[in-house]
């Protein structure tokens, strides 16, 4: 049986983070609604969903919760601008919040099939 290092570990870690992050934005720009949603980013919006991409790339493992934290503490940031309308950025962190079901499909690995051994 081969052994995994913590290295070897570290690295598949990280290549499931950075596939969520890119999981994530390909969703948003070109998902079912990409052409809508690339004519209606603003450049702040395009920086927030940036800073959530990294925070995401960050994680070793990608949870539900996790996603929620980055994307409520990058709103939060945005919210406290002066010049950013706060229903712009609510609109942006609910929707953020919504493409969660999407990245989880792309990260998650296929569900492997069962094969039953039929023994005689």
């Amino acid at each position: 049986m081969k052994k995994t290092t913590t290295g070897t570990k570290v690295a598949i870690g990280a290549g499931v983070a950075a596939l969520a992050a890119f999981a994530a934005a390909g969703y948003f720009l070109y998902g079912k609604d990409g052409a809508k949603n690339r004519k209606k980013v603003r450049g702040w919006m395009l920086k927030a969903k940036g800073e959530v991409l990294e925070g995401v790339e960050k994680l070793k493992d990608v949870t539900e919760e996790q996603y929620a934290m980055i994307v409520d503490k990058v709103g939060a940031k945005y919210k406290a601008v002066k010049n950013i309308d706060p229903n712009e950025v609510e609109a942006m962190v609910k929707e953020l919040h919504g493409h969660w079901k999407n990245i989880k499909k792309s990260i998650s690995p296929a569900p492997k099939k069962k094969v039953s051994k039929k023994t005689k």
